[in-house]
């Protein structure tokens, strides 16, 4: 499935979800899926005040590795960015977008990438929480 657009990063910078949108559009799809994963306020009954994201030093490979396997499961566009470093409670730490010519297999792999993301993509985040707690999810 080489002919539909495939991009895969980490990176310290905000994340764009026009840039995940250009990112997967193709004449030949006319459905698009997007999940944006957000930093919220709390996160098992603790309020949450900001969070760091650490990455493995294959996490990148990885990404790409999860990406390019439900590309080729589905025959879809994809486009997936994870946010490291320092992020505050509102902004975006992940943007998912696939492409499909119908937006059944858009909706299953942008489902699928996100859900395989988080189990095989080895991202850390460590939790600031109010009071002075420190939390780390994903070890």
């Amino acid at each position: 499935m080489p002919s539909h657009p495939r991009h895969t990063a980490l990176s310290d910078e905000p994340l764009s979800l026009d840039a995940a949108l250009e990112g997967v559009r193709d004449a030949t799809c006319g459905g698009i899926a997007l999940f944006v994963g957000l930093v919220r306020d709390h996160d098992h009954g603790d309020a949450v005040t900001s969070l760091d994201y650490t990455a493995h030093p294959r996490a990148a490979e990885l990404l790409q590795v999860c990406a390019d396997e439900v590309a080729a499961r589905h025959d879809v566009g994809v486009w997936v960015e994870h946010r490291t470093g320092h992020l505050e409670v509102g902004d975006l730490a992940v943007v998912v977008a696939t492409a499909a010519p119908h937006r059944g297999p858009a909706l299953t792999a942008c489902r699928e990438l996100i859900d395989e993301l988080k189990e095989r993509v080895p991202i850390w985040k460590e939790q600031r929480l109010t009071g002075g707690g420190v939390e780390w999810v994903g070890l």
